[in-house]
Formats: C-alpha cells, structure tokens, sequence
C-alpha cells in the first residue's frame, strides 16, 4: 500500500482553441448558471482578466465584475499578478483557486483499487493504492474506508467542508469474466448482491456517485485532456479488460442500456467451425499480456511499467502488440463507418513507452484496410494514463457543483 503523494498535475496537450465554450445569460434566474459558466471559462482557458473573461462568455463587464467578486469572496478564484499593457490600467488576470474545492476519485478496478483526493484545478493531493489479485467485496471496502478517513484526518475543517463529494469509477460486471480473471466462483458470486454505490455511502457522509470506468476515464479525457479540442470521438482505454466512451459533439454519450462504446465486448471476426466469435477484451486486454508473461515465469506486473518494452519481456510484449493491434484496428475500422469520428484517443494503465508502440503497430494494422468511402480517423495518444478512471470519478461531483453543462456526463451516473 503506498503512502500518500502530492502531484501536481500539468496539461501536456497543446490543442486549438476548447470546444466547450461557455455562454452565459443575462436573463433573470441565472446567477448560479452564470457563475458557473465564469468558473468554466476560467478553468478552460487559464487565467483571465476580466475583460477577456466577458469577451469569452459574451456577458457585459459590468455582469462579470459582479460574478467575480462573488467568487473571490467564496475562495472559488484568486486575482494574479497586475499585467501591464501598452494603455490603460494593468489587468488583473483571474485563476481558479486550487484550494476553492476538492473532491475524492475511486477506481475500483479488476486488479486494484486507487483513491484520489482531487483539487479545484484538477491536481491530484494525494493519491492511496492498494493492489490485488482479484476484487473481494469486503476486502475492497475495509480498504476504501480506512482511506476515506484518512482523507478527512488529513485535511482541517475548512478544507473538509469544501470537499464536493465522492466519484466512483468501476466496471459493470466486477463478478464477471471470472474464467479470464482466476476469480473463485464464491466471490463473483457476491458482486451481484453488492451495491457499490450504497456500499460506499455508508462509510460517508458525502454524497456519492458510480459511473463505469472506462466511461469515467473518457471523461477525465474530454474535461482535462485532448477532448477540449475534438468534438467527436472513440475512446480506447486498455487496461486488465479493453473498454473505451464515445463522444460525439462533446457530449459522452451512452445510450439507453450504456452499450454505447463498449468495445470491449465487439466481436471480432467468426471462426471457420461456426463457433461463437472471440470478444475484443479477450485478445487486447492487460490480462493477456500478464498470461503471456505468467507462462514465461516472468513477473505480470511488468505490464504496467517500463519493463514491458525490455528483456526478458519485450519478445512477449511484442506479441501481444501485433495482436492488440490487429483486434483494435478491427474496432476502428467498423467504428468510422459507423460514425463520424474526429479521431481515436488511446490511452490505458500501461507505461507512456508501451502507449507510443501500440500506437504505432495500431497505425500499421489499420493501414492493411481499405479507407474507401470513409475517412480514416487519425489515432491520438490519451494524456491522463492510469489515473484516468479515479480522476473522471472525481470529477462527477466537481461538475455537478461548478460546471455550467450538468449533461455533459453527468446523466451516464449509474443509479
């Protein structure tokens, strides 16, 4: 179990200019509303004087120096150093106040459970991890309470009271698969029984979501990463199973079961014997890669970290990556003639190093279909990495609080 970190957590992405553009309203009733759309020009963009801050959000100065002084007030921004222009008075540019709220991020994976304590800007505080071979519901909760107090112990009362609530990111089905996982029958079989959700909220007073993960990672990528710049796209997340999100006009969309960018569970091509055809997950997931270096009798816990691409695992990475590949750009492929997609954003619980060679076999496998009618979308690497799905968790309860748009995912939350 690891001791508590602060990070500090930059954006590496240099994009156009963001899609989510907000627009306020001087129409009476929107005062809520339109502090909202300030705090989300603010966090989009970076600091602001206010006079560009107006011009964002196309309400009158004098609308926002009434907001932003609301908002200094409440600790929610913080003026910046003078700036001196050619003319006039110095402007004074306005940033987000990273201790102006805080919220916490639970992935609740297949072979680990991470929590977060997040701030206002999106940097990480700290950060608790505890790594298993399989989910057990007793177990997993033990853990996520002791880490729930040592959130509150850590912060005093003041910081405590800003704290907005609680995001779980976990899979749907945390009993299922069991066969791929080497999961004792007895303990998939207590999952269906056990609300997560519910289960959670006992252990807290803070109010608490649950969204699936790899839709909770596509989130933290549309809010804090490359989808700031692209309308519409797939999102491949791989970790111990592949998932993935798809967005389409900056909105997560899920569709009426949550089936909507599942990609997991694709078929690939069928089999000659007329057997039922392999699911994407069972050929490009983690787990399939730890096999291949379980059986070698070497260490699977390299397939989270720099070793995947050295000796002795490299060989071993190296087929794997051929036949990820191959199965993703399968998923690709029918995905753009199926939608109008921006591009692919690739991303999962593997080292940057690892990220980079899938992209390139990846970009070799697709390069082996014809594109004609249909244009190819270009593959993007995702900038958040195993953090995603925690971070996209916590940030349920911070757009539920401050962001203008509650619908951008906030309908996919499991009830």
């Amino acid at each position: 179990m690891s001791s508590p970190l602060t990070v500090v957590v930059t954006d590496p992405v240099a994009e156009p200019p963001p899609r989510l553009l907000p627009r306020g309203s001087r129409h009476g009733g929107q005062r809520q509303y339109n502090e909202r759309v300030v705090l989300q020009a603010i966090r989009l963009h970076g600091a602001l004087p206010g006079a560009e801050i107006a011009r964002q959000t196309q309400l009158t100065a004098q609308t926002v120096s009434i907001i932003t002084k609301r908002l200094l007030d409440d600790g929610l921004i913080v003026k910046g150093a003078p700036q001196r222009g050619k003319v006039g008075q110095p402007s004074v540019p306005l940033a987000l106040n990273p201790d102006g709220a805080f919220a916490i991020g639970i992935k609740v994976g297949r072979r680990s459970v991470d929590v977060l304590l997040v701030d206002f800007v999106g940097a990480v505080r700290a950060r608790w991890t505890m790594d298993y071979r399989y989910p057990e519901p007793a177990q997993l909760l033990a853990e996520i309470g002791a880490r729930l107090q040592a959130i509150r112990a850590q912060l005093d009362d003041a910081a405590y009271a800003r704290v907005q609530g609680i995001g779980i990111a976990a899979p749907l089905s945390l009993g299922g698969w069991q066969t791929l996982l080497d999961m004792p029958p007895e303990v998939a079989a207590r999952w269906p029984s056990t609300d997560l959700r519910a289960e959670v909220a006992r252990l807290t007073e803070l109010p608490v979501e649950l969204l699936k993960d790899t839709a909770a990672a596509c989130v933290a990528e549309l809010v804090a990463g490359r989808g700031r710049s692209i309308q519409s796209f797939l999102y491949v997340f791989v970790d111990t199973f592949i998932g993935g999100g798809l967005v389409i006009d900056s909105h997560l969309r899920a569709g009426s079961h949550g089936n909507a960018g599942a990609i997991g569970s694709l078929p690939l091509q069928r089999h000659a014997s007329g057997a039922s055809p392999r699911q994407l997950l069972s050929v490009a997931s983690l787990v399939n890669l730890e096999r291949l270096y379980a059986d070698a009798g070497l260490d699977i816990g390299a397939a989270a970290d720099e070793r995947a691409l050295q000796a002795p695992w490299a060989p071993h990475t190296e087929a794997w990556l051929a036949d990820a590949a191959d199965a993703i750009a399968f998923a690709v492929n029918g995905a753009a003639c199926l939608l109008d997609l921006d591009g692919v954003i690739v991303d999962g619980s593997f080292s940057r190093a690892l990220q980079a060679a899938l992209l390139v076999a990846l970009e070799r496998a697709l390069a082996g279909y014809s594109w004609e009618g249909v244009d190819r979308p270009p593959l993007l690497p995702g900038t958040i990495g195993s953090d995603a799905r925690a971070l996209g968790g916590a940030l349920l309860p911070l757009y539920a609080n401050f962001a203008p748009d509650r619908e951008l995912f906030l309908k996919m939350a499991i009830e």
